[in-house]
């Protein structure tokens, strides 16, 4: 089956096929560096994040973009509240990302831009369009003219007029229409600034992502992605922008996910109902964050609730057990055994790949997971000797699905996971050994050893049997 998107330029569900056969160009939206970022911008993160991950698994080259904006209103003030210099500040914030980040599972992407570092792009994409009559200059301001360009409004799908009435728009009497935005920044005292053709200043917002983009993946990319709070107006002034400099589709497939509820609202630290991911990660597993980012079709909004974050820790805690016991499950040749498992086993692949194939719908493929996880457990509960040819596909199985969602990786395991089930098979021979010489001090010191493990045992009149704590 080929992958499905949701395109919010046309408003349907269209087969992904990018420029160029095998390679992908994806630009996603990050983070402004001025603080720690919260629970609502991981969803992004890690959806994408395992967008990228499936593209890689069906054999496409993904070139992957993921931008920190260090230059803007809330970095200045933040810095100037802290007594240092704004890239201090980005450099702190830009290093406690790639943290938590890391310990999300959110694998680095292939260029994570500063804006602050492409300046001269910038200038030159201002340039361009004051040279073709889109921008104008007030005062060393510069803005974009949106009534130059016809198609303003053709993401967000809404007039000038409908666009007006719903949006906080920056009050600037000196401005053609109160929708005109601002590409470049006269200097104010105290700001930092560089040199460019209309006096001393630095870049407004929007302008940033389209000229990193257009630098690193060309002026035609395959995918643009963020949060649907971004679709107005950064994102429409982003295809306004690029579009009216270079004659040319600014991108292909625009994809967006749903916020993060709160008590019914968006979770926002603009109102101030926002949990850090530091903070999230210090009262959830990295694993259960992203089971909960996961475990929703990625357009749909999700509430937050200590409750829902429960019941991923618990989701997560049976997918790994689940995982690790079945590496250690005593396995043997047996052609016969587990035959109607692994049937149900091939099923479920294309089922999960099916799943993700159509709007890559992650909630279905963790359904279906889940389903892998139940077969799993069924066949080797109480001990009992599976196949190896129905342990190896298992064994597949998980991998493939973790390469994607990546619920076994994103964090360190516990020291119950981390032993090898071969490791803890030797401990429980010594125990034996130690029991038949009556040194019942040696075989009490193992068992206690493997319970600080997290190994419990249970003696059965067919021999000692184990799991995971």
């Amino acid at each position: 089956m080929t992958l499905k998107l949701y395109n919010d330029l046309t408003r349907r569900k269209e087969p992904f096929e990018p420029q160029e056969p095998g390679k992908v160009t994806f630009y996603s939206c990050g983070p402004t560096v001025y603080d720690y970022f919260h629970i609502g911008n991981a969803r992004p993160f890690i959806i994408f994040d395992a967008l990228r991950r499936y593209m890689e698994a069906k054999g496409l080259q993904v070139i992957y973009v993921q931008n920190f904006t260090d230059i803007d209103d809330k970095m200045i003030n933040r810095a100037s509240q802290l007594g240092i210099s704004v890239s201090e500040l980005a450099d702190k914030y830009i290093k406690a990302y790639f943290e938590d980040a890391d310990a999300l599972g959110i694998r680095r992407p292939t260029h994570t831009p500063r804006a602050t570092h492409y300046i001269p792009e910038i200038i030159d994409l201002v340039r361009r369009l004051a040279e073709k009559g889109h921008a104008y200059v007030i005062d060393g301001d510069v803005y974009f003219d949106v009534m130059s360009f016809p198609a303003y409004g053709k993401l967000a799908k809404q007039s000038l007029d409908d666009l007006l009435s719903g949006a906080r728009v920056e009050v600037d009497s000196r401005k053609r229409h109160p929708l005109d935005f601002v590409l470049w920044k006269s200097r104010k005292e105290g700001e930092p600034f560089w040199e460019s053709p209309w006096g001393q200043g630095r870049p407004g917002w929007h302008i940033e992502c389209s000229a990193m983009s257009m630098k690193l993946l060309g002026e035609t990319i395959d995918i643009h992605a963020g949060g649907s709070d971004l679709v107005f107006p950064h994102h429409e002034n982003e295809v306004a922008q690029a579009e009216a400099a270079t004659g040319k589709p600014f991108v292909k497939y625009w994809i967006h996910n749903g916020y993060i509820l709160l008590d019914q609202e968006k979770m926002s630290k603009s109102l101030g109902n926002f949990l850090t991911a530091r903070e999230a990660r210090e009262r959830y597993s990295s694993l259960a964050i992203r089971l909960f980012m996961l475990g929703a079709h990625y357009r749909s909004p999700i509430s937050f609730s200590d409750d829902s974050l429960r019941q991923a820790e618990s989701g997560a805690s049976r997918i790994q057990n689940c995982y690790f016991e079945l590496q250690s499950a005593p396995a043997d040749d047996g052609s016969e055994k587990n035959k109607d498992d692994i049937l149900l086993l091939e099923g479920a692949l294309d089922r999960f790949n099916s799943a993700l194939d159509d709007d890559f719908n992650t909630a279905g493929a963790i359904g279906i997971l889940f389903d892998v996880v139940r077969t799993v457990n069924h066949a080797t509960s109480g001990g009992r000797t599976v196949s190896r040819p129905f342990r190896e596909k298992a064994l597949s199985f998980f991998k493939y699905a973790n390469e994607i969602l990546g619920l076994t990786e994103a964090e360190k395991p516990s020291a119950s996971l981390q032993i090898p089930g071969e490791e803890v098979e030797q401990m429980i021979a010594s125990r034996e050994e130690a029991r038949k010489n009556r040194d019942f001090n040696r075989a009490d010191s193992i068992r206690d050893e493997l319970a600080a493990m997290g190994i419990v045992l249970e003696d059965t009149p067919h021999g000692t049997r184990w799991k995971r704590s």
